[in-house]
């Protein structure tokens, strides 16, 4: 199973308000350059999550992008949620009504199953938690010291 550009641009785009928590309103040109997305496909995912209730916008001189939430009650499945759709990797998971074999169908069972692992792994993290993941990073690389 493969997340579409949406979703990683959408996750990066996030983290990066997440970055930025508390401070300002972020400029859509200003996450798109430093994620390195395009801002009109920017524009589409930022569309998402703000109907979805995890972003907050502002138009005008002012304006820009906030988390609607604090980092640390946003979960990576919300995000991924909002721009992708339900986790089950077959619609039958979701409603039974999709197919007449859905009550003897061993396979349904086992994607109902890689859902709420998904599910459950992806609630495990949040954008706080990716915040200290980011910063953990950045350190490591400031700190390497190349010799030549």
């Amino acid at each position: 199973m493969k997340l579409s550009t949406k979703a990683l641009y959408g996750a990066r785009a996030m983290l990066d308000l997440a970055l930025n928590y508390g401070n300002r309103l972020i400029l859509l040109k200003d996450i798109a350059k430093r994620q390195g997305i395009s801002e009109r496909y920017l524009e589409h995912i930022m569309v998402l999550f703000v109907s979805g209730g995890l972003v907050q916008s502002m138009r005008g001189k002012q304006g820009g992008f906030a988390l609607a939430r604090p980092p640390k009650e946003i979960h990576l499945s919300q995000v991924i949620e909002v721009v992708e759709g339900s986790f089950a990797p077959v619609r039958c998971v979701d409603n039974p009504k999709w197919c007449r074999r859905s009550t003897v169908c061993v396979t349904r069972e086992i994607w109902g199953k890689l859902k709420e692992t998904m599910l459950t792994m992806l609630n495990s993290i949040t954008l706080e938690d990716m915040v200290k993941m980011h910063k953990k990073k950045i350190m490591r690389e400031e700190g390497q010291i190349y010799y030549i």
